[in-house]
């Protein structure tokens, strides 16, 4: 696989303050460059850019997926099969509600991977996942 460039990702918050403490001390997003209408984060290596928005308001959709309600749209980032154990245990700790609690999907299979989506405080949706063999990511 090539090396990744990382993205970078503007989304709409309408509680900035409450998203800065969320991405910073809750998923250890390291801050950057901020103004009163926006704040830089790394969201694990990408550029990730809280936007105040007052009449943001999330879209409620889902699609079925696994037998899941799937949050669409959602973002997020792949990680480290340990990685992502380590925080699915910080997230309990802090106490985050899950949309879809931590689990594995096709397990035994192609593609076998770990998956958990919640939201920001303004209703971003978050899906973090992890591949049992990172080479498996576009598999069929």
């Amino acid at each position: 696989m090539a090396t990744l460039s990382p993205f970078h990702l503007a989304i709409p918050v309408n509680d900035l303050e409450k998203c800065k403490s969320f991405y910073q001390n809750t998923l250890n997003c390291t801050p950057g460059r901020s103004s009163s209408q926006w704040a830089d984060y790394n969201f694990f290596g990408h550029q990730l850019v809280l936007h105040f928005d007052a009449n943001h308001r999330p879209v409620l959709h889902r699609n079925e997926v696994d037998g899941h309600g799937v949050p669409v749209p959602h973002f997020g980032v792949v990680l480290p099969w340990e990685d992502f154990s380590k925080l699915v245990n910080h997230l309990n700790e802090v106490g985050i509600e899950f949309i879809i609690e931590p689990y594995i999907r096709f397990k035994g299979l192609k593609g076998e991977q770990k998956t958990m989506f919640f939201y920001d405080p303004s209703g971003n949706a978050l899906e973090f996942k992890s591949f049992k063999t990172s080479d498996q990511l576009f598999a069929t």
